[in-house]
């Protein structure tokens, strides 16, 4: 089966759920992960939602925003923001999904500006629940189509942190979740070594490691063995297409 460089980014992250995961989901393309992993490989993951939300099955519908009728039909739990963010904030979260406007290989987040605090170029929606995400679960995943104007040495705000400014860093400053453990993007996935620095772990198959750097806003290291990324399976497709059928999340921008 042919799939395009975005369910290629949605099949490789719905792979980072364990099954039996507690998995914070939020919208868009985290959403089609979680619904790939619980129809194929994980069908006991567990599903967090900010609006108050948790789920063992995915949704029966398409959802268009997180507290969609959809969501909540059929959910195992129906609280509030607060409750959902207190188990989140005492370390029930196994995995949360993040994506920003800029990621760095340290794997801080940037959704609050572009260019500088007294002269932004841009002004991004800010935080949300992202940086409680960041600072609280046990990994998290960052999903970004990559351009060297995402994939960037140092971002412009760190929005939501990731290992800061490398090594013991997140100790440093008292954050208890363990870090990103994968930035997934439209080429390949990237990892972090001991030192909290993102590295080439696969491409993807449709490319090759050099497009990759070339597409990197930093040096990126490239190990002497990489691997590639396996292609979807026909069953992880399948999970993907017929969960959005028209493409709302999963179509090309």
């Amino acid at each position: 089966m042919t799939y395009t460089p975005r369910e290629m980014m949605i099949v490789t992250a719905a792979r980072e759920i364990r099954d039996g995961d507690v998995v914070f989901v939020g919208m868009r393309l985290p959403l089609a992960a979680f619904v790939v992993a619980k129809r194929t490989h994980a069908p006991r993951a567990i599903g967090y939602f900010e609006c108050g939300l948790i789920r063992e099955t995915p949704p029966a519908a398409l959802l268009y925003t997180m507290s969609d009728p959809a969501n909540v039909a059929g959910a195992a739990w129906a609280g509030g923001l607060v409750d959902v963010m207190g188990l989140l904030a005492t370390g029930h979260v196994d995995v949360g999904f993040l994506g920003g406007a800029q990621v760095d290989r340290f794997g801080n987040l940037n959704t609050t500006r572009i260019g500088s605090a007294r002269a932004p170029k841009v002004r991004l929606p800010g935080s949300g629940g992202a940086a409680d995400i960041a600072s609280f679960a046990q990994r998290t995943v960052i999903l970004m189509p990559h351009a060297p104007h995402r994939l960037v040495e140092e971002v412009d705000y760190i929005t939501s942190p990731g290992y800061g400014s490398g090594g013991d860093w997140r100790t440093q400053v008292g954050l208890p979740g363990g870090g990103p453990s994968a930035i997934i993007t439209t080429l390949g996935v990237l990892r972090f070594d001991e030192h909290g620095e993102a590295y080439l772990a696969s491409y993807h198959p449709f490319t090759t490691p050099e497009e990759v750097r070339a597409k990197t806003g930093w040096d990126l290291r490239i190990p002497h063995e990489v691997d590639i990324t396996p292609p979807p399976t026909e069953a992880e497709l399948q999970a993907l297409r017929v969960y959005d059928p028209d493409g709302v999340w999963i179509g090309e921008a």
